[in-house]
């Protein structure tokens, strides 16, 4: 009976953990982390403030499992999409398809994305400024896998040179997309990935030209 009932316990808790940490991402992408308030996550939530200093002991420590906890689930579903490439014959091809396939992703975890950016672009949370390096890091690594594997009919060095040259070309046009996003929603993120995919692929092909052809 006791173990039944520590069992429900521990249900519950995981429960309001969770709610706790989908509210907040949602309230600190739309606010920001400074105008984000316990009392407006309590009020959002339906929790007490004890609940939440339960879970995270303090505002910091929950802005720090938001970021893990959702830059875990992000990263995760970049992973699952990229599998099952289908047989593309082009390095535009390629790169459309993991680009779209991104971009997808971003759709379905906007609210951390939109607070990454924020976070990045201002000084509100120097406590965690390690862990938004982090995460950049990995966005970065992500994407020079990606491209190594769009260009992939270029032997290995060569792949890894036009990688590490694009990298930073791909992420900024990723990251100016998404805000144009925001700041114009006719736009659709679709037609965006297929231009930057188009110009990552003329950019790799000239620089391959100037080193080894295929």
């Amino acid at each position: 009976m006791q173990t039944d009932q520590l069992q429900a316990g521990n249900r519950r808790g995981q429960r309001s953990r969770k709610e706790i940490l989908n509210v907040a991402v949602r309230l600190m992408a739309e606010k920001g982390y400074a105008a984000t308030s316990v009392s407006t996550l309590c009020q959002e939530t339906g929790l007490p403030k004890s609940a939440i200093y339960h879970h995270f002991q303090s505002k910091s420590g929950l802005l720090s499992a938001v970021m893990d906890h959702n830059a875990r689930r992000f990263f995760d579903a970049m992973q699952q999409s990229y599998a099952n490439i289908p047989p593309l014959d082009t390095d535009f091809e390629r790169l459309n398809w993991y680009l779209q396939r991104t971009g997808e992703v971003f759709l379905s975890h906007a609210d951390f994305l939109r607070l990454h950016l924020i976070l990045l672009m201002s000084d509100e949370a120097p406590e965690i400024s390690d862990m938004i390096t982090q995460v950049r890091q990995d966005g970065r690594k992500c994407m020079h896998q990606m491209l190594q594997d769009s260009f992939c009919d270029y032997d290995a060095e060569l792949k890894k040179a036009i990688a590490d040259r694009l990298v930073y070309f791909a992420v900024a046009g990723f990251d100016g997309a998404v805000i144009e996003l925001q700041a114009d929603p006719n736009q659709t993120l679709e037609e965006s990935m297929t231009l930057l995919a188009e110009s990552i692929a003329l950019m790799g092909k000239n620089y391959a030209e100037k080193h080894v052809t295929k």
